[in-house]
């Protein structure tokens, strides 16, 4: 168990807290920003584990696995919560939700073929908006409503186009056989 999966892990462990402050009162007043706080230090694991595997050769298979099932249970999670509070259509969930389906099972497929299909630069900037799209929304600061809402527009059209550009590149995924 090295560093990097430990911060994964610990990813994993924040969520329940980050769920509970987010939805109840637990923390009085201070409960959304309690939340945020968590998301924002969850999500700043998931940027240092990665550098950290990569840099010291850390990388295993556990990591492989746990940190993009982690990345997911944060921000569907974080999506979901955000949708109970109403802040959030829930129809813009079902669609970043479906893409991370679909790219799990390319991903599977490929894999079961012996190929590692590498995330994009697409995914990447989907991820970073998506996270700033849920931080904006648990902050809910009236005077940056229509920065929010730009937000999460433009992380709904790179969630789209992140899954065209990873279904274009990876059409040959289905049609192989093994």
């Amino acid at each position: 168990m090295n560093l990097p999966n430990k911060l994964t892990l610990a990813r994993v462990v924040m969520i329940p807290f980050f769920v509970v402050f987010l939805l109840t009162n637990w923390g009085g007043s201070a409960s959304k920003w309690i939340a945020l706080a968590i998301f924002i230090v969850a999500s700043l694991t998931d940027l240092l584990d990665g550098h950290i595997a990569r840099k010291y050769n850390l990388v295993t298979n556990f990591g492989k696995f746990m940190d993009p099932l982690a990345d997911k249970l944060l921000v569907c999670a974080a999506m979901i919560c955000l949708v109970e509070t109403g802040k959030l259509p829930a129809w813009i969930v079902i669609v970043i939700i479906s893409r991370e389906f679909i790219i799990s099972g390319f991903r599977l497929v490929a894999s079961d073929n012996g190929r590692v299909i590498a995330a994009s630069y697409w995914g990447k900037f989907k991820t970073t908006f998506q996270m700033l799209m849920i931080c904006l929304m648990i902050a809910d600061i009236p005077a940056i409503a229509l920065l929010t809402d730009v937000v999460m527009w433009v992380a709904l059209v790179l969630t789209v186009v992140s899954l065209a550009d990873y279904l274009q590149k990876n059409k040959d995924v289905l049609s192989e056989q093994h």
